[in-house]
């Protein structure tokens, strides 16, 4: 029997489900923790946490931990982008709130966070109104130059 191919911006969760077992058997052959597949504008990432370094029989031994499976569908998402290569921080200052999180709604030139480069903080503002679907940066990372920082969902 043939393995079905999910067809390219399919959105049928069969489709899903399928690729989604492919990327974990994958994941299982390679001993990998994470992979990431891209089928038109869906992109799914299965991550595993890695197996504890102290019972490594363990793990060899089907003790391997459970997957995060992660589905996104950027295609209705805006993304608000690095404009330079920097430090990414969520927030003006290590004790202070994040400018945003996700699920908050931003307006059009809000602060959504600060890049720092050559010592000075740049603020970082939304190009669109909507929702903060997902932020895509760990505070304190590096980050380059076109690195999608946010996925934001358009308001209506």
């Amino acid at each position: 029997m043939a393995a079905r191919s999910p067809k390219a911006n399919s959105h049928d969760p069969a489709d899903v489900a399928d690729l989604v077992r492919r990327v974990g058997a994958v994941l299982d052959e390679l001993r990998l923790t994470e992979a990431e597949v891209s089928w038109g504008d869906l992109r799914v990432r299965v991550q595993r946490a890695a197996a504890p370094l102290a019972s490594p029989a363990g793990a060899l031994a089907g003790g391997m931990p459970e997957p995060v499976v992660i589905v996104e569908r950027p295609g209705a998402m805006a993304t608000i982008e690095s404009p330079m290569v920097g430090t990414f921080y969520r927030a003006s200052g290590p004790t202070a709130a994040p400018y945003v999180v996700e699920g908050d709604m931003v307006k059009e030139g809000q602060i959504v966070c600060i890049i720092e480069a050559m010592k000075l903080m740049n603020e970082i503002e939304a190009k669109v109104a909507g929702r903060v679907a997902k932020v895509l940066v760990e505070n304190g990372q590096p980050v380059e130059y076109g690195q999608a920082l946010f996925l934001i969902e358009p308001s209506r």
